[in-house]
């Protein structure tokens, strides 16, 4: 049995950017998120994919619709347009902070009217060994919930307010729809547990209530 230490879930994530007022605007308008997600300022050099995706999991195409439609509002641009594949329906924007956020449901029509609820956040991170970012993190005290070799893991949400997974760098890129090219800062902080510790990719990790 794994031995839990420090940081075992994600209370919450910073969102590092150069005009931190803007991209807190920007939360609020687009998908309304609370503290779950925070921002602050930034110098920190970073061009292209930051190495992330932070997914907003809802339960059917008109939620993903709506708020699709209000980060464009607020100022995103749209990456992939809202369609549907064979896992559902979701469409891709980026953030005017640079960030690239995910919005599907596995559902392909709507069933009811939209609760304008979010059912998960998920978290991808993206990685060059997959399998030492899961040892990283398993040795930390996550738990795996599904894993796929090389290139996929998704832990338990462990009481924290966003689940967090491992995706292969290049493969993550290609399903957002953004190049893979990118270097510099992830400017993204995971927020959870009690101690400060960074993974074998560089993301790093600050403990709650700091």
């Amino acid at each position: 049995m794994n031995t839990i230490t420090a940081s075992t879930a994600i209370d919450s994530i910073v969102i590092e950017a150069a005009d931190p007022a803007a991209a807190e605007r920007f939360y609020a308008e687009a998908f309304g998120l609370g503290a779950r997600i925070r921002v602050r300022a930034t110098d920190s050099p970073s061009t292209g994919f930051r190495g992330y995706v932070a997914s907003l999991v809802v339960s059917q195409p008109a939620a993903v619709r709506r708020l699709v439609a209000a980060a464009v509002a607020a100022g995103a641009t749209v990456v992939k347009p809202v369609a549907k594949s064979m896992w559902g329906v979701g469409g891709v924007v980026q953030a005017p902070d640079g960030s690239v956020w995910k919005i599907a449901t596995s559902a392909k029509k709507d069933t009811a009217p939209d609760t304008g609820e979010i059912e998960r956040i998920v978290l991808l991170l993206g990685g060059d060994d997959i399998l030492a970012s899961k040892r990283f993190y398993v040795e930390q005290g996550f738990r795996v919930g599904k894993s796929f070799g090389r290139s996929y893991v998704e832990f338990e949400n462990q009481g924290g307010a966003i689940q967090l997974g491992l995706y292969r760098r290049g493969p993550l890129a290609k399903d957002a729809g953004v190049p893979e090219e990118g270097s510099g800062s992830h400017r993204l902080v995971l927020v959870g547990g009690d101690s400060t510790t960074t993974d074998p990719d560089g993301f790093e990790w600050e403990p709650a209530g700091r």
